[in-house]
């Protein structure tokens, strides 16, 4: 199966997910609006129900439902990647749903189960791709699936990229050396860490923060692709109070703090879901504060 791996060679967006005021509702015409926004500001690469964007509080209807609104709001020229994950049954009905949707790709989430091995992780992979044709990342956040089966999996041909979340830079600089020209690797931990895995040979990040700041992290991402480290260091001192506030008290900010941030930038996404945190008051007026000067750098890009 052909797929231009190039087209990943960028930031790979995770937008938010607005839901209604109680938290019940996915808003898929919010989402419409808010993806042709990203996507002027630049942005060619979505994720839309992935990980910030609460997969594992969405249903299998609502993720489809969160790709339908994305793809329907783009451009060919743009890539629509569905999330796919836990039992077999729930990732094939996403699947199913996001190729009728329209999906380009198909990300497989980091397991949720407990007792993992490689050889269980093998036969859920085949499991999925005997069954959706679409090219398949992978989103690795832990030991399994190894960088063995990834592989594996990747010269049986139906694996085309890695998000690699593993913070070892010179664990995934073996893995890109191994797989270069073959398979496509991603940093899966955001702008923190991008400049590291771009050095190592990564190609593209995923982002959260770019909800916020979209054109600022393309502006890191191009200093990265032209060698320009320093530069790009300059960005992500920008953009990291945001990623640092994120990672508090074990990322468990990850979401919530980017939906008080859009809600700053005049939009409503309402509240993250349970077991999400909510913010504080003075979490919140904290987070206003770290924004003025991100929203300062990210208006001088024209955003």
């Amino acid at each position: 199966m052909t797929f231009d791996l190039s087209r990943l060679d960028t930031v790979q967006l995770v937008p938010l997910t607005p839901f209604s005021s109680d938290g019940s509702k996915v808003l898929p015409d919010v989402l419409g609006s808010f993806t042709s926004w990203l996507y002027d500001a630049g942005v060619r690469v979505f994720l839309p129900g992935a990980a910030t964007s609460e997969f594992h509080s969405l249903s299998a209807e609502e993720v489809v439902t969160c790709v339908a609104a994305t793809r329907s709001a783009l451009p060919d020229d743009a890539v629509v990647i569905a999330p796919i994950g836990m039992s077999v049954s729930h990732a094939l009905s996403i699947g199913k749903g996001a190729i009728d949707a329209g999906a380009d790709a198909l990300l497989v989430m980091p397991p949720v189960h407990p007792y993992l091995c490689d050889a269980g992780m093998g036969d859920y992979f085949r499991a999925l791709t005997d069954a959706l044709p679409l090219p398949f990342l992978a989103y690795k956040k832990g030991p399994f699936p190894s960088d063995e089966l990834l592989g594996e999996l990747s010269r049986a041909g139906r694996l085309v990229g890695v998000k690699y979340a593993v913070n070892e830079v010179d664990a995934v600089t073996r893995f890109i050396e191994s797989h270069r020209g073959k398979l496509g690797v991603y940093c899966g931990t955001a702008e923190r860490f991008a400049p590291f895995f771009h050095l190592a040979g990564a190609t593209g990040y995923t982002s959260g923060a770019g909800n916020i700041c979209p054109r600022l992290t393309l502006a890191m991402h191009r200093a990265l692709a032209g060698g320009d480290y320093a530069k790009a260091m300059q960005f992500l001192r920008t953009i990291r109070p945001i990623e640092d506030y994120r990672a508090r008290s074990g990322d468990s900010y990850n979401v919530s703090m980017l939906k008080t941030a859009i809600k700053f930038r005049g939009r409503d996404f309402g509240p993250p879901r349970p077991p999400q945190r909510r913010l504080t008051p003075l979490e919140e007026t904290e987070v206003r504060t770290l924004l003025e000067p991100i929203l300062a750098a990210e208006a001088e890009l024209g955003g």
